[in-house]
Parts: C-alpha cells; structure tokens; sequence
C-alpha cells in the first residue's frame, strides 16, 4: 500500500522485523521506544494492511545440498496478457524455480533457480522448461559465487528521502 502514510515508529518496526523477524513483541517494543500492547497492535495492523506478508528463516541452501543455482532468462512466444499470466502460474508449479520476475526489453521472464546438482537442473531444463507452452528460448547463467543477498528494502534509502522532503 504505497498510499498508506506510515509514521516514524511504523518504518522502525518494520526496519527491526526486517533484520530479525525472530525477536519478541516486548524486544520490538523496546528497540523502538514504545511498549508491548500498542506495538503488537502496529504489527496486526501491517500485517492486514500487507506491508508485512509474511516471516521465514534465511536458509542455507548449500548446506542442504542444494549446491547449483542458476539464472534462466526466458522468452516467450506471445505476451498476450493470458500466456504470461499462464506461464507465471507454470512458475509456480516448478519446485527449482524459486523466483520469478516478469521483465521489460528482450526478456520476458528471468527465473531463480536451485538445484543438488547440475544434472538436477538440466533434466529440468530441457524436460519441462523449454518444452513449457510459448517458451521460444532460455539462456541460463550459472552462478559462480553470491557477493550479496539481502532481502527486503533499504530504510536508511527511504529515511534520508524522507528527510530530505520535511
């Protein structure tokens, strides 16, 4: 909701859940200054209102022998509206695809994937990928090594323009 104005306390919150969504409600109250009952009634409140769609646990997919990930830029034949709408809900059916981005220029889509091993993905790449209705071709890029994977969005970026503007 890029609508809803949210105050100073409210982006304080969702910056601490942001960096550990694991602490407390009293933890929470306390890193921004308030206490506990009117802070879990701010949380409820973005979590209705879908600035807070929802908590998991980072988890490290090498170390459960997920040891490929892997770029998949797609094209497809038609972007008629009902083709990519289709081809988003194949996405999802694909358990190695793990993010899916519809993309403006020459690519249409561009997919996460993860994979134990190369093989793994390969028999998803030319077994089910590129035999997907209106797929016209993929190119995939292998990654060597992650220098950053950061979730979420920069607060300090959006404290500093808030400033800038009051």
């Amino acid at each position: 909701m890029p609508g809803h104005k949210l105050d100073d306390i409210d982006r304080r919150i969702l910056a601490e859940l942001q960096a550990d969504g694991r602490m407390t409600n009293v933890e929470l109250a306390s890193r921004v200054g308030i206490s506990a009952p009117p802070c879990l009634r701010r949380v409820r409140t973005l979590e209705e209102q879908g600035f807070i769609t929802g908590y998991h646990a980072d988890i490290d997919a090498r170390e459960l022998g997920f040891e490929v990930a892997v770029f998949a830029m797609v094209r497809l034949n038609s972007q008629a509206e009902a083709d990519l709408s289709a081809f988003e809900e194949r996405c999802r059916s694909w358990p190695l695809v793990r993010e899916c981005h519809m993309l403006n220029g020459e690519i249409d889509f561009i997919l996460k994937c993860v994979s134990p091993d190369l093989s793994t993905f390969q028999n998803f790449l030319t077994g089910e990928l590129l035999k997907a209705a209106n797929v016209a071709n993929v190119k995939t890029s292998l990654v060597i090594r992650c220098a950053k994977d950061q979730p979420g969005v920069p607060f300090e970026v959006l404290e500093e323009r808030l400033s800038r503007s009051a």
